[in-house]
């Protein structure tokens, strides 16, 4: 049974990285075309401004209490037992659950967006203070709608599906780039204009995987539901991976405000232009680790230890081939963008070296996470998240200011402060396997 089980589950597997190639490299080459476009339609200083005002958008996502990953790993348990109806009860609190948040925080945000001063939040006076609120408040209205109708990548993860979430990039991706490219022909310079067509590209894509995934399992279809013993569950283990989701919020997108802050907003366009390229090795490996979250947990629950455990070998060997492309690309990194963006963009080699230094700790530690998520053992990652978070922002302005170092400080800073977990998240696993093996 365990046989059969771990060769279907490979094969599956394998199966979502071959689907995902091709959906991934469509939506990556649409996104790498779409940011030449946007810095000639906006110029490199409102350029830097709505990547820093989508990267503060995107803060909005974090706040759905942790309840998407949670849902993911109660939906793939009951799948696992072979308990539809307990999945399908799940899903519908999900949508209830996120349903009622989404609103409350859409209504929040959208009021208390009167009373800040954008201008100061940007460090900018190329965007009238109106323009910059209107353009808040266009993009928290699809982030908040999309947290809600997005849960839907959760649900994917659950059936082991990822390479449809790869779709979904795709479709988001490739309408903003026709959208964008609308944008250079037919108006002015208008970050309004960009956040709309952020909005409409990302729920089109949801939408889509939506109506996809529900037609393949019209039994999971959710409805208006709401009990504790359904929703209980999804809160407790979904606010520690809240946490969790708060800390890497802090980890992953505060940089580009502490930019916007201490140097201004056009030196986001380097660290953007730097952290774009660099994406493509974080695509590669989310590729190879994205349907292993699931399929964990299903490894897991089917007591299926060996498969787990030849598993965390191919990634190590992986992350050896991770190592050599970061290296390449660090070496090719300027004469890239001076084709890609133009020569009028410079950009300095600490921040490239740290940028690379950033993807390879930051892919080490995903190795781990994928299995304590996908099992549900995430307390000794909730306690390195929250030390990380707490030291991430004074850590990074003291290495850029203090001691000089700009840019590439505000990155070494990030990257010192997920050095914790990129010790104790292998020893943790280690010693997981060891006892079930």
């Amino acid at each position: 049974m365990n046989e059969a089980g771990s060769t279907e589950r490979t094969h599956n597997y394998l199966r979502q990285i071959k689907g995902a190639v091709g959906y991934r490299a469509i939506a990556m080459g649409a996104s790498f075309l779409a940011i030449p476009l946007m810095i000639g339609y906006l110029g490199q200083e409102q350029f830097g401004v709505w990547s820093t005002l989508l990267t503060v958008m995107s803060w909005v996502l974090f706040f759905d209490l942790g309840v998407g990953n949670g849902l993911r790993n109660r939906v793939a348990e009951s799948l696992a037992k072979n308990e539809r109806g307990e999945a399908a009860r799940f899903i519908a609190s999900g949508y209830t659950l996120i349903g009622l948040i989404a609103l409350a925080l859409w209504v929040l945000v959208t009021a208390v967006s009167f009373f800040i001063p954008w201008q100061v939040v940007f460090n900018t006076q190329t965007i009238s203070d109106a323009a910059l609120r209107a353009t808040v408040q266009i993009g928290v209205f699809f982030i908040v709608l999309n947290f809600w109708i997005g849960l839907i990548g959760a649900l994917l993860g659950a059936v082991q599906k990822t390479s449809v979430i790869a779709l979904g990039q795709l479709i988001s991706n490739v309408a903003v780039l026709g959208l964008v490219y609308v944008l250079t022909k037919t108006t002015g310079a208008s970050i309004s204009h960009l956040a709309l067509v952020y909005g409409l590209s990302l729920t089109a894509a949801n939408i889509s995987l939506s109506l996809w995934f529900y037609q393949r399992y019209p039994e999971l279809r959710p409805r208006p539901y709401l009990k504790k013993q359904h929703a209980h569950p999804l809160l407790h283990v979904g606010l520690q991976f809240f946490t969790i989701q708060l800390a890497v919020l802090v980890l992953f997108t505060t940089d580009k405000m502490l930019i916007t802050q201490l140097f201004g907003p056009q030196y986001v366009t380097q660290y953007e232009v730097v952290s774009k390229l660099f994406g493509v090795i974080t695509f590669v490996h989310a590729l190879v680790a994205g349907p292993l979250w699931s399929a964990y947990t299903d490894a897991y629950h089917r007591e299926n230890f060996a498969w787990i455990e030849d598993m965390l070998r191919k990634q190590m060997m992986i992350f050896g081939g991770i190592v050599v492309m970061v290296i390449a690309l660090c070496l090719s990194a300027r004469p890239i963008i001076s084709v890609w963006i133009g020569s009028d963009l410079v950009v300095s080699l600490p921040i490239i070296i740290t940028i690379g230094l950033f993807v390879l700790i930051s892919t080490w530690n995903t190795i781990f996470v994928m299995l304590v998520n996908g099992i549900g053992r995430i307390r000794l990652q909730l306690y390195t998240a929250i030390v990380a978070m707490l030291a991430n922002i004074p850590l990074s302005i003291f290495l850029a200011k203090h001691l000089g170092l700009g840019l590439s400080g505000i990155v070494l800073g990030t990257i010192c402060s997920l050095l914790l977990a990129a010790v104790a998240l292998p020893i943790q696993v280690h010693y997981l396997i060891k006892s079930h093996v």
